[in-house]
């Protein structure tokens, strides 16, 4: 009995120790049967407790092999209990490493936050003390009308400040009550996403497409809609309770450095582009030049002395 508690102790008091949703905590084992070093633990289940015995963590497994440096997990599944928010990670293997905590996770890996953001990835690197995950794959991100695919990833855990390296595509798609087009971006990389402040900020070759409207930039953030002027517009009447939802709109997009929009044959030059979303209007600043082509009327037009 003892020693399976001390199996279960060192292999999951480094994995899912995180101060943003738990307390350091013992590992409770609830179920489980562990063998010497070198064999199996079939059908575990940990939990970890923090302050007034409120559960912190837990983490399921088909099974986990008890290695001379590592463990060996299969079929994992965890979950982080925040005060605002949970987190669920799964993936079909993991290796745990004892030494510094960290953990790699293999094949279909899956995080999903209560707030409706979901990450998927085909590998994954957790390092407990740095709080941060990890991936060199293809990454796709979701939640609610916005979806982003890029190569490379680094965040939080839970999701709420995420980067991608390059090869960024994100799109946004269109809502019953909200954005009536579908605003696709893309850009060499990174792209930095800040839940909490409800910004996106794209760099290096940055091009929106929407249905008559290219925009070229070295720089670009998209604003979307924050919780508060959601709630108030619902309150208010201008929204449905759908398209209230915290980042399910777009509120204005700018761009910045070596600014180009295109509008079919005609282009725009500035330093600075500001696209309201709401009433469909866009600013220049910095030294705006607009050049207009236009055969309307040519042939009639009359020819001068």
């Amino acid at each position: 009995m003892m020693f399976r508690k001390i199996i279960f102790v060192v292999v999951v008091s480094l994995f899912f120790c995180l101060n943003s949703y738990a307390q350091e905590a013992q590992p409770v084992v609830e179920q489980g049967t562990a063998a010497e070093s070198g064999q199996q633990i079939n059908d575990f289940s940990i939990a970890g407790y923090g302050e007034k015995g409120k559960k912190t963590w837990d983490m399921s497994g088909k099974t986990a092999d008890i290695m001379m440096d590592s463990v060996k997990l299969t079929t994992v599944q965890g979950n982080l209990y925040g005060k605002e928010e949970n987190v669920n990670l799964v993936a079909d293997t993991g290796d745990f490493n004892k030494a510094n905590g960290k953990v790699h996770l293999e094949k279909n890996v899956v995080i999903t936050t209560t707030s409706g953001t979901k990450l998927t990835t085909n590998s994954l690197d957790w390092d407990r003390k740095a709080q941060m995950v990890t991936t060199k794959d293809e990454v796709n991100i979701e939640r609610q009308n916005v979806s982003v695919e890029a190569t490379g990833a680094k965040g939080e855990p839970g999701l709420k400040k995420v980067a991608l390296e390059k090869d960024v595509t994100l799109n946004i798609n269109p809502t019953p009550e909200g954005l009536k087009e579908k605003i696709i971006v893309t850009c060499d990389g990174p792209l930095e996403i800040d839940y909490e402040k409800n910004l996106a900020s794209f760099n290096n070759n940055v091009k929106v497409d929407r249905r008559d409207t290219a925009i070229y930039s070295d720089k670009l953030d998209i604003y979307f809609v924050s919780s508060s002027k959601a709630k108030k517009d619902q309150e208010e009447g201008n929204t449905d309770k759908t398209s209230g939802m915290i980042n399910s709109k777009v509120d204005k997009i700018i761009a910045r450095g070596h600014v180009r929009v295109v509008r079919g044959e005609n282009v725009s030059y500035s330093q600075e582009a500001i696209y309201s979303v709401s009433d469909k209007k866009i600013t220049l600043r910095g030294r705006p030049k607009l050049v207009i082509y236009s055969t309307e009327n040519l042939a009639n037009a009359p020819s001068g002395n």
